[in-house]
């Protein structure tokens, strides 16, 4: 076995070992961590989930970013992404801060769909007609609103 042989060997043997560390680590926090979502069994069916601060103004890529939510993901995701209990989680919300779910998450998300995992609304199906633009300005649109309620 020559040195490369080995190189890749341990390479995959190392990343293995982390992916499988990865994978039990999240089993064994998983309940009670920062990103549980609230106890919605108060709010109506259909209602919002959290409240939403307004930004005093939006950018402009914000403000296009908001038409389209408007138009493609308030039916689901509600006014102002502050959620529909019982349809879809708000946006505004410490689970999608910037760490934790990038911008191109939502444009994955967008594009792919979602199998539900932080949440018991079920998967969320691909949104057809947006492009990746249209999507990164719903992000910045959901950015500004998690800003302007301290979610950073």
């Amino acid at each position: 076995m020559d040195k490369l042989t080995a190189l890749i060997g341990a390479v995959f043997v190392i990343g293995g070992g982390f992916a499988v560390w990865q994978f039990v680590g999240a089993e064994d926090t998983a309940v009670g961590h920062s990103m549980t979502p609230p106890d919605t069994s108060e709010i109506a069916e259909g209602g919002p989930i959290v409240q939403v601060q307004l930004p005093d103004a939006l950018s402009q890529q914000a403000a296009l970013g908001k038409n389209i939510f408007e138009a493609k993901c308030s039916e689901c995701h509600g006014e102002n992404a502050a959620g529909r209990n019982g349809v879809a989680p708000p946006l505004v919300h410490k689970i999608y801060e910037p760490s934790h779910h990038s911008d191109m998450a939502f444009v994955l998300a967008a594009q792919n769909g979602v199998r539900a995992h932080h949440w018991n609304f079920g998967n969320m199906p691909k949104i057809e007609g947006l492009t990746q633009g249209d999507v990164k300005m719903v992000a910045a649109y959901v950015r500004e609103l998690q800003r302007a309620n301290g979610i950073n």
